[in-house]
């Protein structure tokens, strides 16, 4: 279990390998079929500590490269974290295993359980989406399912296939003489006709152009270890604002603290630097979005973007902070007092910010891994005045060096686009810096680990899709309460049959 919950993450690096998953999560349900609810457990926890380890090892990279930590230490880091979150899932393999009856509904009960899984996962404790299994589908069939159901519920309709695989199987082994199937017999044509329908079933708009943005994207590739050392910034600075200052397109983006300076001490280094490009960008038809800190010791800091433009001043906050990293967890200071980071408390931003004007568009932006959490980007399409045209995301994924991080998170944001049918830019430290369009297609993308200058043309979006309305007024509620009635159900009929 544990080898086949390892192979599937290729799926998040490389979107056509997909049907890993698929087949992985079969045989993964074909064995809790035999097995006891305790058997189960363990079966779903080594698959679950395996799939996250080998999804997330660049974490490794953070606290051991650049953390300092002990190489024993942070690999032992990195597998309690894949343990403790994987507890979720052998809890739901454990349920599965209690309360199956061996019918064709059973695929529905593993779905529910899978669900609530993942949702646990990603949302108790700040949550920690990444490599949720909806994420592999991005280039699969079931991806037209995005702006209905959202990343989670294209997961649990994965787990309903690969929970069907078993009992489709079966029924087309011919059965022993004298012997009747258990399973349900409509359930192997039902699959077939629910790939077939998500195979030919193309994406439907539930928005409309908004116009076209021209855009330039800056790739700064700074190493981490080289962020704020004192030979190099003065150098990164200039190289900054000569870009912004010297881009031709109606919005220049600069990643996440693109600028690592507060601005008084900007001001220290560089006397006029935030003068000038306030100054350059107060002219009509220029606009730019810039990563920094911002704040003081009285009122906190946060990690933020500011929008340049002829307008006054915008400011975005980071609202959804990264544990260890923008804030230390209750009970976990000895963890951080081992690494050599510079670790602190950031204040949060509002939960609904507005966007940023940019001629007709209105941008949102969003920091870091701020972009998995798509429940909290549909609080921005409640008001229908004042919804996104375009989404920009700023990172700097330097953190954690030249790994499978940079493509996994690439097709997060391209996840993004496809829930709310709208653009992506990403202008991040080391890549992938990219302009993806509202059907998640990558229009352009520089190379990874090199500096330089992305110019695209994307088209704002106006409307909404059924998913960033429900989860923009209800959050992950709907799925919650599906998954609980789901599982309860199977539970009142085991017992009943008892």
């Amino acid at each position: 279990m544990a080898a086949l919950g390892a192979l599937q993450t290729l799926a998040f690096v490389h979107a056509a390998l997909w049907p890993l998953c698929l087949a992985g999560m079969g045989l993964l349900v074909w064995r809790l079929d035999a097995a006891s609810p305790r058997r189960a457990a363990l079966l779903g926890w080594a698959y679950g500590t395996a799939w996250l380890c080998a999804g997330t090892w660049w974490l490794f990279i953070s606290m051991h490269t650049y953390g300092g930590l002990p190489a024993p230490l942070a690999v032992a880091a990195v597998f309690a974290l894949s343990a403790a979150l994987s507890l979720y899932l052998a809890a739901a393999c454990a349920a599965y295993a209690r309360w199956r009856r061996g019918t064709g509904l059973d695929a529905l009960l593993f779905a529910a359980l899978w669900l609530l899984a993942e949702l646990a996962r990603g949302v108790l404790f700040t949550g920690f989406p990444w490599v949720a299994s909806g994420y592999a589908l991005i280039d699969s069939p079931a991806a037209v399912l995005a702006p209905w159901l959202g990343v989670y519920g294209m997961g649990a309709v994965l787990a309903a296939l690969a929970a069907a695989l078993p009992a489709v199987l079966v029924q087309l082994r011919p059965a022993p003489t004298g012997q009747l199937r258990a399973r349900a017999p409509w359930l192997p044509p039902a699959a077939v006709l629910a790939l077939i329908v998500l195979a030919t079933v193309g994406p439907r708009d539930f928005t409309r152009g908004a116009g076209s943005l021209s855009v330039a994207l800056l790739q700064t590739n700074v190493a981490q270890d080289e962020k704020f050392a004192a030979e190099r910034m003065p150098q990164t600075l200039a190289w900054v604002a000569r870009e912004l200052m010297a881009a031709q397109a109606g919005l220049v983006v600069a990643p996440e603290t693109a600028v690592p300076l507060l601005p008084e001490q900007l001001e220290d280094l560089v006397p006029g630097y935030w003068a000038a490009l306030q100054s350059h960008f107060a002219a009509p038809g220029r606009a730019a979005l810039v990563g920094v800190p911002l704040g003081d010791y009285e009122r906190g800091y946060t990690n933020s973007v500011v929008g340049f433009s002829a307008a006054p001043l915008y400011r975005y906050d980071k609202t959804h902070l990264v544990p260890f990293g923008e804030f230390i967890p209750t009970g976990f200071r000895w963890f951080t007092r081992l690494m050599n980071i510079p670790l602190g408390d950031f204040a949060r931003g509002v939960a609904n910010p507005p966007s940023f004007a940019v001629g007709v568009q209105r941008v949102a932006p969003n920091i870091c891994y701020e972009d998995l959490f798509g429940e909290e980007l549909a609080r921005r399409f409640v008001d229908p005045a004042l919804t996104p045209t375009v989404f920009a995301n700023v990172s700097n994924l330097g953190w954690f060096g030249d790994t499978v991080a940079l493509p996994q998170h690439l097709n997060i944001s391209r996840l993004r686009t496809l829930e709310f049918q709208r653009p992506m830019l990403r202008a991040t430290n080391t890549g992938a810096t990219a302009a993806i369009d509202h059907r998640g297609v990558v229009l352009a993308q520089l190379p990874p680990y090199t500096v330089g200058v992305l110019k695209a043309q994307v088209e704002g979006r106006e409307g909404s899709t059924p998913f960033a309305w429900w989860a923009g007024r209800f959050g992950l509620w709907p799925l919650w309460l599906a998954a609980l009635g789901v599982v309860g159900a199977a539970a009142w009929l085991r017992r009943a049959a008892v």
